[in-house]
């Protein structure tokens, strides 16, 4: 063999290899010729103007249990029902008080012959006025038609008291409303027992139903009474309200403070609903992407991330808070990754894309 001559088996190979070769980079140019432009953005700090959205429960501003004050009698009637709007001092439910206006009849009757026991008594009292010194009657005989007439006033009196305890009784047998409001509880029937153990009525003070929202520690600093929020309640309706009370206090487990949300009165706003609210005029900065780039299938939300290869892949993300047409990402690619800015493209993991910056 001559040196410097290769076999001609390994001639054979190193020529097909480099064909190979040459046959997978004309591929893979071919495919980067035929792969889809699409723009990409970075992964990185923004300020999301008004972005911060909170979520928590509607209730009332200021409720009231109503119980029934005397025990033992059974419900006559009940006039209003959940939902009913009232007024102070309106009837809410009467209970029967046969028994109680007998009772009542035969205390006025006690009251009138004590009355009359106490001026016979008075009178007697006058026939001996005068004579403590003149020796007529014994001076015990005296005193004694004196102690009987204040005996007789005091029992008198006495009785006056009993018949007011049982008109306060029957005053009490009528269930009224404390103040304005709206009924959102209503737990007692007709034939049912009075009883203090439930409330019979719930009552919203005004009607009036706020936003308790829960927000994280690092943003209740930010937040101003009378700021203006707008809420989302939960079939997607809008109303307008201001933060009413930023609460001093953090829950030491979710690290969560409560802010209250004013809202008018309105019959979509319920007490016990759910709704969401994003504080206008609020900006913060945060880890975000176009709203766009964040796709949402079966598996949750996701962006296709734009490798160096050129080739996309989906990675997983936790969406926060949204403002400006951007979305904060809580998890997700690092910052100054590429992703794609419209993740609606038909695209699929893996991929050749040409990547082209937003103008």
């Amino acid at each position: 063999m001559i040196r410097g001559i290769l076999p001609t088996g390994l001639l054979l190979a190193l020529a097909a290899a480099g064909a190979l070769a040459g046959c997978e980079k004309k591929v893979a140019e071919t495919a980067r010729e035929q792969a889809r432009s699409v723009t990409v953005v970075s992964v990185e700090p923004r300020e999301i103007q008004g972005g911060l959205v909170a979520s928590g429960s509607l209730m009332p501003r200021e409720d009231t249990a109503i119980f029934p004050q005397v025990n033992g009698y059974r419900v006559a009637e009940v006039l209003v029902d959940e939902g009913s709007t009232v007024r102070a001092g309106q009837p809410l439910a009467r209970m029967d008080d046969t028994l109680l206006r007998a009772q009542l009849d035969q205390q006025i009757a006690l009251a009138r012959q004590e009355n009359v026991a106490a001026e016979r008594a008075d009178a007697e009292a006058a026939r001996v006025k005068g004579l403590d010194t003149r020796g007529i009657l014994a001076q015990e005989q005296i005193d004694s038609r004196r102690f009987a007439a204040a005996s007789a006033h005091a029992q008198a009196a006495a009785q006056a008291a009993a018949v007011h305890d049982v008109q306060t009784r029957e005053a009490l047998m009528t269930v009224r409303s404390p103040y304005d409001g709206l009924v959102i509880e209503r737990n007692v029937r007709p034939g049912d027992m009075s009883a203090s153990a439930n409330p019979w009525f719930r009552i919203a003070k005004n009607s009036q139903v706020e936003l308790a929202a829960d927000v994280g520690e690092d943003s209740l600093d930010k937040m101003h009474v009378g700021a203006p929020v707008q809420v989302t309640l939960a079939d997607g309706a809008k109303v307008q309200g201001r933060v009413r009370l930023v609460s001093p206090r953090v829950d030491a487990a979710t690290k969560l403070g409560r802010v209250k949300i004013a809202l008018p009165v309105r019959p979509d706003v319920r007490a016990g609903g759910f709704a969401s609210a994003a504080f206008l005029g609020f900006t913060r900065s945060a880890l975000a992407v176009p709203e766009t780039a964040v796709r949402y299938d079966a598996n949750g939300a996701a962006v296709m991330v734009v490798g160096p290869d050129d080739r996309v892949s989906r990675v997983p993300v936790t969406t926060g808070q949204r403002g400006g047409g951007y979305v904060e990402l809580i998890t997700g690619p690092t910052p100054g990754t590429r992703v794609v800015e419209k993740a609606g493209a038909m695209l699929v993991p893996g991929d050749v894309v040409r990547p082209a910056n937003p103008t």
